[in-house]
């Protein structure tokens, strides 16, 4: 099957084929009345029969430009209560992420890992090949609050803000003399949210010149991730509003995203603050 470009101008025939394996699968669930997918236009409305009660925001394969060079890569999703009778429409699904009331990833890597929470802390589960379940590996996970990584695509430096450069410049030549932080950065955004959850530190995705509005997209990248980082304890901002507060205009709208440890994301906050 040949890859098509999806709605956000993306093409990977992993994309097409690991979208319609989920949709598939929660249309079979019995409980989802509709879906957002990164690589859909429009909702998509499950037979009336088949779901009721709840829908799902998802990017079925994040990071799958990565597969070739064989990086981790993953899939990220989040559920909501419907707050329409009838036909699901787009009023179900523009809802601010604080009506969230699950999220998680899956992690494509060295294991097999999901990352969930029901708003009751972050819970990590891994696949178990031998038997072929899930096993609790840690629970009620918690984030440092201050971490020694800066994660973030800085080939975009040029067009960032100034504030953000200046960020940049204090992690690399700390002023008061403390070690400067390291730079990691897969491009794969459950691999650099999911070592910023377990190491600490801060992942940006800022707007820029190129960007304005930001590149990631806020139902199913920002909302779900920012639900899991808040649940560890962590923050997760556009850099002028949590990101759990936005109220969604457009399916597919996109935000500036800056997550990771609240030290971290605070200090990130002074410079904006400094520059504006």
């Amino acid at each position: 099957m040949a890859g098509a470009v999806n709605v956000t101008g993306t093409t990977e025939e992993a994309d097409v084929l690991s979208n319609d394996l989920v949709i598939n699968m929660l249309q079979a669930s019995y409980s989802t009345c509709c879906m957002v997918s990164e690589e859909n236009k429009e909702i998509i409305v499950t037979p009336k029969d088949n779901g009721e009660v709840r829908w799902s925001a998802l990017d079925p394969l994040d990071g799958s430009s990565n597969i070739d060079c064989l990086a981790s890569i993953g899939t990220i999703f989040a559920i909501y209560k419907r707050v329409s009778d009838g036909e699901p429409t787009e009023e179900d699904a523009l809802q601010p992420g604080n009506s969230m009331v699950c999220a998680g990833y899956a992690l494509y890597g060295s294991a097999t890992l999901v990352a969930l929470s029901t708003g009751a802390g972050l819970n990590f589960f891994m696949l178990d090949p031998a038997i072929g379940e899930f096993i609790l590996i840690e629970r009620n996970v918690k984030i440092k609050p201050r971490g020694k990584i800066y994660s973030l695509n800085e080939g975009y430096a040029k067009f960032f803000h100034p504030s953000i450069n200046e960020y940049l410049r204090h992690k690399k030549n700390p002023e008061d003399g403390s070690a400067p932080y390291g730079a990691r950065y897969v491009g794969s955004m459950v691999s650099d949210v999911h070592r910023t959850i377990a190491y600490g530190g801060i992942f940006m995705y800022p707007a820029n010149e190129k960007s304005p509005k930001g590149k990631l997209r806020l139902l199913y990248e920002c909302n779900p991730i920012a639900f899991l980082i808040e649940q560890a304890g962590g923050l997760a901002t556009t850099g002028t509003q949590r990101i759990l507060d936005v109220q969604p205009e457009t399916l597919h709208q996109r935000v500036p995203f800056v997550v990771g440890s609240p030290d971290d994301v605070n200090e990130y906050l002074s410079f904006v603050q400094k520059f504006s």
